[in-house]
């Protein structure tokens, strides 16, 4: 049977929590400084610790030295109104989540419902680590390079506990699917999980989606609203884009994460909602500070845990894993056995990728939709390089009755061109083997060894044509 401890100096609460924890069907052991509370950690160690931070003795804080860290127990924080962030403070620490005084008897029943799977979920974790090493996926995320394996360890530190999570990361690196591995790997995960732009929102509109709104309350409110707040009720939200939330809403914001508290557009009733905030940008935070896109009190509340993400040129060979992965995805989809010419895995790995894992989903798919319905590979589609405009001359037009071995011709001149006489580039582009390439040049009038590389030509005379 679990076994709570718990430790205040005011009695009233003591025999409060005991009262509700008793009816759980749980044990429990008292203190009222921290000197009784370590004579109970050596009596019995608890699976759960309730501890008030302010002690006759010390801070409750002080526990975690008594406590072993793979002992499994979890460290639940009381503390008054005016010392929210000193609870925030032993969230960093370890613990599990926080009361605030006077303590909500309905919020000790919603932490002790999650409590019991805690010790479950980790083994649900370390069991994770394990199909990370065989397939290089950790729960909704594929890639096992050092940068991600740094990642998925302290998700998966801080993904049990109620702490808030900030993510920061280039835009496409894949911040909801962190969100969402967060939620599945959490507490919370029998519950929702809402993912909400908030620069996808007008700005008129946002309280009334966050919070909800009553009937009547605006021109068009025909109807109850219930917001994102209120339908996350015991999972978790996820808020993107956070530096584009109206700073006046906040305000609002910060409210709901120090009090649990929140009212509907239209009424002044509060409500109360027990939500995970795991909040992201692809800006510098601290820069949105400054330039006055962030509250600086909002920013440390959401950053009790920050996790950045690296971009996927510095991933090394995950690009490889997780262009393999969409292929997959769409070969089942779509009935096909597609696979990557050799020529399409090198440029996969030398691009930059600036729009990160999107734009390598992205292109896997405009690989898939272009390759030839009998073919068995994808096709050598060209990579966007930059999304400036085209420099003059990268277009050409063929008039309308031009015959196709002309259009041919045209193209693939202008390509060549394009490559800087790079004839292996220019093969790439147009989908055709380096020896196809000289072929042709020859036939149009060119000297198709001119400006080439000696080695180009070893390759070309030397390979098959495609």
């Amino acid at each position: 049977m679990p076994h709570v401890l718990i430790v205040d100096d005011d009695a009233s609460t003591r025999e409060a929590l005991s009262a509700i924890i008793g009816e759980d069907g749980l044990t429990t052991a008292t203190a009222g400084d921290l000197r009784e509370a370590r004579i109970q950690l050596v009596r019995q160690m608890p699976d759960v610790v309730f501890t008030d931070l302010k002690l006759p003795d010390g801070s409750g804080v002080e526990l975690f030295e008594d406590l072993d860290p793979r002992s499994g127990v979890e460290v639940i924080v009381i503390t008054g109104h005016a010392t929210v962030e000193s609870a925030v403070n032993a969230l960093k620490m370890g613990a599990t989540d926080y009361l605030v005084k006077p303590i909500n008897m309905q919020r000790v029943k919603a932490i002790l419902s999650r409590l019991p799977r805690a010790g479950d979920l980790k083994a649900e974790i370390g069991t994770l680590r394990g199909e990370l090493r065989r397939m290089g996926r950790f729960g909704l995320m594929l890639g096992n390079s050092p940068a991600m394996q740094e990642v998925y360890d302290q998700i998966g530190r801080v993904a049990p506990t109620a702490a808030s999570v900030m993510l920061v990361g280039e835009s496409g690196t894949g911040k909801e699917v962190a969100a969402q591995t967060l939620h599945e790997l959490s507490l919370r995960r029998k519950h929702v999980f809402l993912a909400v732009n908030c620069g996808a929102i007008s700005p008129n509109l946002i309280e009334s989606e966050m919070f909800g709104h009553e009937r009547g309350s605006f021109t068009g409110a025909d109807r109850q609203h219930k917001g994102y707040f209120e339908r996350a009720n015991g999972g978790t939200l996820f808020l993107d884009e956070i530096t584009e939330m109206p700073i006046e809403l906040q305000v609002k914001l910060l409210r709901v994460l120090e009090t649990g508290m929140f009212m509907r557009v239209g009424t002044t009733k509060e409500i109360e909602t027990d939500v995970r905030l795991i909040a992201a940008t692809n800006r510098d935070p601290e820069q949105a500070v400054l330039e006055g896109k962030l509250r600086l009190d909002l920013y440390h509340r959401l950053n009790v845990f920050p996790i950045s993400l690296p971009p996927l040129r510095d991933r090394g060979k995950d690009v490889e894993l997780l262009a393999q992965a969409f292929l997959d995805e769409l070969n089942e989809r779509h009935g096909t056995k597609k696979h990557f010419p050799p020529a399409v895995k090198e440029m996969l790995l030398s691009y930059p990728w600036p729009g990160n894992v999107r734009e390598l989903k992205n292109y896997v798919q405009r690989a898939h939709i272009m390759s030839g319905v009998d073919s068995d590979s994808t096709a050598t589609v060209p990579l966007q390089i930059t999304l400036s405009k085209p420099a003059a001359g990268t277009a050409i037009t063929i008039p309308f009755g031009t015959s196709l071995a002309e259009a041919d011709r045209q193209l693939i001149l202008a390509t060549l061109e394009q490559c800087g006489g790079v004839k292996t580039r220019a093969a790439e582009i147009l989908g055709i083997s380096l020896k196809t390439l000289y072929n042709r040049l020859v036939e149009y009038g060119n000297d198709a060894r001119e400006e080439g590389d000696p080695a180009d030509e070893s390759r070309a005379l030397g390979g098959a044509d495609a």
